[in-house]
C-alpha cells in the first residue's frame, strides 16, 4: 500500500481531498478555527503534491498519451481550482465573521459566487485550453435569459445585498414590515424572517422589506416603548389623577429610569378624560407583562385616591363607604370578613404616614402590629453578598409585618417609603385573637409569609463562583495579555 501511494503521487492528492471532506463533517462546529487550520494545511499538501508530480493547475496535463492518466491529473488540476476557491471562501468567511458577524452572510456568499465562478472560468480556461472569449460570450447570453427568467428572485437577491449593506435591521432586532412586527431570525439571499410575538414565522420578501416601512423597535438603543390609557370621570381633579398615576408608574421596577416615564392628558371631553401612562422597556419580551402591571397599579392607586376608571356599570359599592373599609373589602386577605366584623376591624385600624426614602420596617425586626397600605409605594430591599438591591415594590392593599403577627418571624428585607405613604396600622393584640378564631384569614397570611421568605431566600442565594478554565488555549490567551 505504502509502495502504491509513493509510485502513484495522485492517489495521495485524492486521498487528501477524501480526508478534507472527512473531516470538515467530523469536527465540530465549536471548532470552526480547527477546521479551518486544517483545510489550509490540507490544500498546502494537495499544492505540493500537484507541483511535484509536475501538474501545473496553469497548464493542461502533460500525459496527453496516457489516456487514463491524463484524465485522472485534469480531474485533480480542475479540483485544485475547485479546492482553492472553496479554502479562500472560508477564510474570507471566518475574517468577516469576525469583524460583521452573521449579518454580512450574503456579502460573504456572493463573493463566494464571485470566487467559483472565476475558478470555474481558470480552469476552462488554463486546464480544458478552452477560449475563455466563447465560454464568457456563451455564460453572457446564458445569463441574460436565466436573468429574465429569474427576475422576481433576483430582485430579492439585490434587495437583499443592499438590506445587508444599509442595515435598517440585524439579526435579533424588533422590527416591523409594512405592519408584520417581529424578531429578526434570518435574512438570506431571498427573505428576511420575522419570529412575530404569537410564535408564528413571517416570511416577508427582500425586495418586499426594501420598498416598504421599516420600524426598527431596537434602534437607536435596547428600548421599548409601552403605554396605557385609563379613562376617568371627567369631575375629577386631573392633579388627583396624575399624581395617583404617577405613583403607579414609580411602582413598576421594569420600567426604565432614561428615558424618564410620564403621565399626560390626552383628551378630555363630557363623557369622560382620558389619561396615558408612557415609558420605556428594556426588552420586547417585557411589555406585555409590564402594560398588565401598569393598568393593576393605575386601577389601585387611583381607587385609592377616590377615583374609579370610567364605566358604563354603576359599581356596586356603597355610597360614602370610609377608607379603611374599602380598603378591607379590596383586600386578598381581609375581603372574606363579615360585615360586622369589617366595622370593628376599621375602628381599630390607625392612619400612619411616611415620607419619601423613611424606613417603615427594617429587616429583622419582629413587628407588633400589622400595616395595610392606603397609598403611596413601599420599596423592598434585600442584602446578597454585602450588596443592597431592590427586590420589589408594594401598592395600595398589601400588608407589611405579618411575619411577627403570626410566628414572630422577621423577614430579611427594609421596607421603605419610595413616595409618600399613608399605612393603616393594626395592633398585634387587637389581631392576633381575631386570626385564631378566623382560620381562613390566617391561613391565607399564612401562605403570604411563606412566599415572601421563601423568595427571600431565593434571591439572596450566594452567586457561585465560576471556575477558571485552564487549558493551552487560556495559557496563550493570559500569554498574549501580558
Amino acid at each position: 500500500m505504502l509502495s502504491l501511494l509513493t509510485d502513484h503521487p495522485l492517489f495521495c492528492a485524492l486521498a487528501l481531498i477524501l480526508i478534507d471532506l472527512g473531516l470538515w463533517r467530523l469536527i465540530s462546529a465549536n471548532g470552526s478555527q480547527w477546521k479551518l487550520v486544517a483545510r489550509l494545511v490540507i490544500f498546502s499538501l494537495f499544492s505540493v503534491l500537484l507541483f511535484n508530480e509536475g501538474l501545473n493547475p496553469l497548464e493542461p496535463a502533460p500525459w496527453a498519451d496516457n489516456v487514463p492518466l491524463h484524465l485522472a491529473a485534469t480531474g485533480l488540476q480542475i479540483g485544485w481550482w475547485l479546492f482553492g476557491a472553496r479554502t479562500l471562501t472560508v477564510l474570507i468567511g471566518a475574517v468577516m465573521m469576525q469583524r460583521v458577524g452573521h449579518t454580512g452572510r450574503l456579502l460573504q456568499d456572493l463573493l463566494g459566487a464571485v470566487i467559483f465562478l472565476i475558478a470555474i472560468i481558470a480552469a476552462l480556461a488554463y486546464v480544458l485550453d478552452l477560449p475563455v472569449k466563447g465560454v464568457l460570450a456563451t455564460s453572457g447570453a446564458l445569463a441574460i435569459i436565466v436573468g429574465l427568467a429569474l427576475q422576481s428572485t433576483l430582485s430579492d437577491v439585490f434587495s437583499g445585498i443592499v438590506l445587508n449593506t444599509t442595515k435598517p435591521y440585524q439579526l435579533d432586532d424588533w422590527i416591523s414590515i409594512d405592519g408584520t412586527e417581529g424578531r429578526v431570525t434570518d435574512i438570506d439571499w431571498r427573505a428576511t424572517r420575522l419570529q412575530t410575538s404569537q410564535g408564528s414565522m413571517a416570511v416577508i420578501p427582500n425586495s418586499l422589506a426594501a420598498k416598504a416601512k421599516i420600524i426598527n423597535f431596537s434602534r437607536p438603543s435596547n428600548m421599548f416603548g409601552v403605554s396605557v390609557s385609563v379613562q376617568v370621570s371627567p369631575h375629577a381633579r386631573p392633579n388627583s389623577v396624575i399624581e395617583a398615576l404617577e405613583r403607579a408608574m414609580q411602582g413598576c421596577r421594569q420600567l426604565l429610569d432614561t428615558p424618564a416615564p410620564s403621565v399626560a392628558l390626552k383628551s378630555s371631553g363630557s363623557s369622560g378624560a382620558e389619561y396615558e401612562i408612557s415609558g420605556f422597556v428594556a426588552s420586547m419580551g417585557e411589555k406585555r407583562v409590564v402594560r398588565n402591571q401598569l393598568f393593576d397599579l393605575a386601577f389601585r392607586h387611583l381607587q385609592a385616591s377616590g377615583v374609579s376608571l370610567l364605566s358604563s356599570v354603576e359599581s356596586n359599592a356603597p355610597a360614602g363607604l370610609s377608607r379603611p373599609l374599602a380598603l378591607l373589602d379590596s383586600s386578598s386577605i381581609f375581603s372574606t370578613l363579615r360585615q360586622e366584623e369589617k366595622d370593628t376591624f376599621s375602628q381599630n385600624m390607625k392612619l400612619q404616614n411616611f415620607r419619601a426614602g423613611e424606613l417603615i420596617l427594617p429587616a429583622g425586626e419582629v413587628s407588633d402590629h400589622l400595616f395595610i397600605i392606603e397609598s403611596g409605594v413601599v420599596s423592598v430591599e434585600l442584602s446578597r453578598d454585602g450588596v443592597r438591591f431592590e427586590s420589589g415594590r408594594m401598592g395600595p392593599g398589601e400588608v407589611i409585618g405579618e411575619g411577627g403577627i403570626l410566628s414572630d418571624t422577621a423577614l430579611p428585607a427594609d421596607f421603605t417609603a419610595k413616595t409618600f405613604c399613608s399605612l393603616y396600622r393594626i395592633e398585634k393584640d387587637y389581631l392576633k385573637p381575631c386570626l385564631d378564631a378566623r382560620h381562613d384569614i390566617s391561613e391565607a397570611m399564612t401562605a403570604l409569609l411563606d412566599y415572601r421568605l421563601e423568595k427571600a431566600r431565593t434571591l439572596t442565594m450566594e452567586t457561585p463562583k465560576a471556575v477558571e478554565k485552564k487549558g493551552f488555549l487560556q495559557w496563550l490567551r493570559r500569554r498574549g495579555e501580558s
